[in-house]
């Protein structure tokens, strides 16, 4: 396994929470991608693409995460990716390279009743929708960006299945979603 570890996966699947939470039991670093974007440009991803369009938040987004590995060469990291930033061009490549993409992998109806306990306003594209027209959205994208998510080095179902088979959402999935990352990271770097 190469480092920095790279999350990515759709909007909601728990990259920036559990990304801080895996960090925090690695010991590294944790840099949420949006977060940067926001420092560096002065508006966040949402506030950006209002106001320039997609295509050039998208642009801006790709020099955002190569610039980052290029001033900080530190390998102990966790990133949390934006939700369409492995789709475009070929930044799926360019995570390969720079470390190992894990793909956070969740059912479509799970992502929508974790996206609707998120502030919304914060997710252009998904503004005052409802639960179900929430699914309704997320499943041509997850559809569509399906085939770029599952270039990742490693691709992680979730909710994790524990001792009981279980099919529903937990408070602590991220949590468990941490706890399993800590574990595979330890196991492939021993």
């Amino acid at each position: 396994m190469t480092f920095p570890v790279y999350l990515i996966g759709y909007m909601g699947a728990g990259k920036t929470t559990a990304g801080k939470l895996l960090a925090d039991k690695l010991g590294w670093y944790f840099v949420d991608l949006d977060a940067a974007f926001e420092e560096i440009h002065g508006l966040s991803p949402a506030e950006y693409i209002r106001e320039y369009g997609i295509d050039d938040f998208r642009k801006k987004e790709k020099y955002v995460v190569e610039d980052l590995a290029d001033a900080a060469p530190v390998e102990k990291v966790v990133y949390a990716t934006g939700g369409g930033y492995p789709c475009w061009e070929d930044n799926m490549e360019c995570l390969k390279e720079l470390g190992t993409s894990i793909y956070l992998r969740w059912k479509p109806e799970h992502l929508a009743k974790r996206l609707m306990l998120t502030d919304l306003s914060e997710r252009p594209v998904l503004q005052g929708k409802t639960e179900e027209e929430l699914l309704a959205c997320i499943l041509p994208q997850l559809e569509a960006r399906e085939p770029y998510y599952a270039q990742a080095d490693i691709i992680i179902d979730v909710p994790l299945q524990t001792a009981k088979h279980r099919d529903s959402l937990s408070p602590d999935d991220d949590e468990q979603i941490a706890e399993h990352l800590c574990q595979l990271i330890k196991s492939r770097t021993k």
